[in-house]
C-alpha cells in the first residue's frame, strides 16, 4: 500500500512582496491552483514579486507601513503617508491598535474602504473624530482618484464570522450572561476598578488568551431623559417604530457630539449660533470647549434649538461595542470568562460624566441578565507556541488583565516556560489587584517573579519603567534566554516609557549604542518577541 505525501507548502508570492501573511497565503493559494500541482513550482524573485505586486494592486505601493505604531499622533502618520497611494493613507489615518473594533485589522479596514465594500467610515473607535474625520476627506478623493486594482481579500475570519457563528463578529454577536462583580480597589482608593464575571455556556463561546471580548452596552437612563428633555420631545416618539427613549438607550452614541449634529443644528439656526455650529461641524473649536461636547453638552450650549427628534437620531452616530482585554483563560474555567474594568467618571463643569461600557458593568446590569457579546480575536498578541519559552509581562493598572489570563492559563497547561511580571498603580495598601492570586502562583512557582512599583507610596513618583531599569540586568539575561516582552496598557505615556525603558537596558547591559539598542527592539517587534495590547 503507497503512502501519500502529504501535499506540499507552495511559496509564489515571496516574504518580500508587500501582503499581510494572510494576503500572501490566499495568494499562494489562488497561484498554485493555476498550476499541475504535480510540476515543480519556484517562487517568485522579489523583482517578479513587486512585478506580481504592481500589477495586483495598480499603484505600486511597497506595501511598507512606517507610521503602524499606535503611540504616534496621527499628524505624523500622515506626514510619513504623504505621497502614498489613498488606500495606504487612509491606512495611516487608522490608530494602529489592530484592535478589531472595528471588525478588522487597521490595513484591511482600509483596504475595504478603498475598495467601496465597506461604506463605515466610523468604525475606529480609538481613532475617534480624528480619524473618522481624516477618512471623509479622503473617502471624498476616491472618485477624483483613478481607480486602482486592490485584491478583495476579506479580513481573516470576519465575512465567514459574520455569516456563520454566532459571538464570532461584532456583526453577528451572541447573548452571553452577567454573572457578578467584585470591586478590587480597597476602601481608600481613588480608583474603582470591578472584577467582571460572565457565563458563555449558553452562547458557547470559547476563546483564547490574548482575545478580546466585545460588549454592546446601553446608555445611562438618566442621560437619557435630560437629552428628551432638552429636545422638547416625549420619550414615547416614535423612531421607525420604536420609542425615543429605547432608540436613545440602546442604538445610538451620546458622546463625543458628531460633527453631522452640529451640521443639523446649522441648518436650524441662524447668525452667531449658526456659525459657531458649521464651525464646530469642521473641526474647528470657536469657544475651546469643543473636546468637552457630548450630544447633552451640544444641545445645552444650543439651547435654543430643538431639532426634530426623527431628524436629531439621524444626525447622530451608530453606538459602538467596547472592546476589553480578557483577564482569564478558558483553559482554566471553561465556560467563563472575566473583564477588569476601571469605571470612569469624572466631572466636566457641574455635570458628571460617566463611561459607557465601563459604568455599564459596574452599577447598570445585574447577574443573570443578558447583552450582546462577541470574541475578537487577537492580531499578533498571544502566548509563544513553545511553552518552554520564558515570558516578560509588563501592565500597570488593568493592564494586568491579559496577563492574568496568560499566568492561569500557564499554570492550566502546565507550561514549563519561566513568568515574570510587572505590575503597578498608585498605592500598594488599596490597589494590588488579585494579591492572593499572584502570590500564590508565586509560592508554587507558576509565577517565577513579581516586580512592582507604586506612584503613590513615596515621596517620589515610581513606576513599572523604572523598576524596569532597576532590574535591568537580570531582564536582559532573560531577553538574551529568548523570552518574549509583553506590554498592556496606555499607548500615549506608558507605553513609550516601557519601550524607551528596554531600549536604555539593551544599551547598557547588551553592549549597544542607543540606534543598536532602538534596531535590536525594532528586531524584537518583527519577530513577534515584542507584543503589544495599548489603548
Amino acid at each position: 500500500m503507497n503512502q501519500m505525501s502529504p501535499a506540499p507548502n507552495f511559496e509564489i508570492i515571496p516574504e518580500t512582496a508587500p501582503f499581510s501573511p494572510e494576503q500572501r497565503s490566499w495568494l499562494n493559494g489562488f497561484f498554485a491552483g493555476l498550476v499541475s500541482l504535480d510540476n515543480a513550482v519556484t517562487p517568485l524573485s522579489p523583482e517578479q514579486g513587486a512585478a506580481v505586486m504592481k500589477e495586483a494592486t495598480g499603484d505600486g505601493d511597497d506595501g511598507e507601513a512606517p507610521w503602524h505604531d499606535q503611540t504616534m499622533p496621527i499628524a505624523e502618520r500622515m506626514k510619513l503617508a504623504e505621497g502614498r497611494p489613498l488606500r495606504r493613507r487612509m491606512m495611516a489615518a487608522m490608530a494602529q491598535q489592530d484592535c478589531g473594533q472595528c471588525g478588522y485589522n487597521c490595513h484591511d479596514y482600509s483596504e475595504v474602504i478603498a475598495n467601496k465594500s465597506e461604506a463605515r467610515l466610523n468604525l475606529c473607535v480609538p481613532g475617534g473624530k480624528e480619524t473618522a474625520r481624516m477618512l471623509k476627506s479622503l473617502y471624498e478623493e476616491l472618485d477624483k482618484t483613478p481607480a486602482a486594482v486592490v485584491p478583495a481579500i476579506p479580513a481573516p475570519g470576519v465575512a465567514a464570522a459574520s455569516a456563520g457563528e454566532a459571538g464570532r463578529s461584532r456583526d453577528n454577536p451572541a447573548k452571553a450572561s452577567f454573572l457578578s462583580r467584585r470591586l478590587l480597589n480597597k476602601s481608600g482608593s481613588d480608583k474603582e476598578t470591578w472584577h467582571i464575571e460572565f457565563d458563555l455556556e449558553q452562547a458557547g463561546l470559547d476563546y483564547v488568551v490574548g482575545d478580546s471580548f466585545g460588549v454592546f452596552a446601553r446608555n445611562d437612563l438618566g442621560l437619557v431623559d435630560q437629552i428628551i428633555a432638552m429636545l422638547g420631545a416625549s420619550h414615547m416618539t416614535e423612531i421607525n417604530g420604536k420609542p425615543l427613549r429605547d432608540v436613545l438607550l440602546n442604538d445610538v452614541s451620546l458622546s463625543p457630539a458628531p460633527d453631522t449634529l452640529f451640521e443639523l443644528i446649522s441648518f436650524v439656526t441662524g447668525g452667531a449660533q449658526r456659525e459657531k455650529a458649521r464651525a464646530l461641524a469642521h473641526g474647528d473649536d470657536p469657544d475651546g470647549d469643543a473636546a468637552n461636547l457630548d450630544v447633552l453638552a451640544a444641545l445645552q450650549k444650543f439651547s435654543g434649538v430643538r431639532p426634530h427628534p426623527e431628524a436629531f437620531i439621524e444626525a447622530l452616530e451608530p453606538l459602538q461595542p467596547r472592546l476589553y482585554s480578557i483577564s482569564s483563560s478558558n483553559n482554566a474555567t471553561p465556560g467563563r470568562l472575566s473583564l477588569t474594568v476601571d469605571a470612569v467618571r469624572y466631572v466636566i463643569g457641574k455635570r458628571k460624566r460617566l463611561g459607557l461600557a465601563s459604568t455599564f458593568l459596574a452599577e447598570r446590569i445585574n447577574p443573570g441578565d443578558q447583552l450582546d457579546v462577541y470574541v475578537q480575536k487577537a492580531h499578533g498578541f498571544g502566548l509563544p507556541q513553545d511553552p518552554n519559552t520564558p515570558i516578560i509581562m509588563i501592565g500597570p493598572g488593568t493592564g494586568i488583565a491579559p496577563f492574568r489570563a496568560f499566568l492561569h492559563d500557564r499554570q492550566a497547561t502546565k507550561a514549563p516556560g519561566r513568568n515574570w511580571l510587572f505590575f503597578g498603580h498608585q498605592r500598594s495598601d488599596y490597589d494590588f489587584f488579585y494579591a492572593d492570586e499572584l502570590n500564590a502562583m508565586k509560592a508554587s512557582g507558576v509565577l517565577t517573579r513579581l516586580s512592582l512599583a507604586w506612584s503613590r507610596d513615596g515621596a517620589e513618583k515610581f513606576y513599572v519603567q523604572d523598576r524596569m531599569r532597576e532590574v535591568g540586568r537580570e531582564l536582559w539575561t532573560w531577553l538574551a534566554d529568548g523570552a518574549h516582552v509583553y506590554v498592556c496598557g496606555d499607548a500615549k505615556r506608558m507605553a513609550k516609557d516601557v519601550e524607551r525603558a528596554l531600549v536604555d537596558i539593551a544599551a547598557q547591559f547588551g553592549a549597544r549604542t542607543t540606534d543598536e539598542a532602538i534596531a535590536y527592539v525594532a528586531d524584537l517587534k518583527k519577530k513577534g518577541r515584542y507584543q503589544q495590547d495599548v489603548y
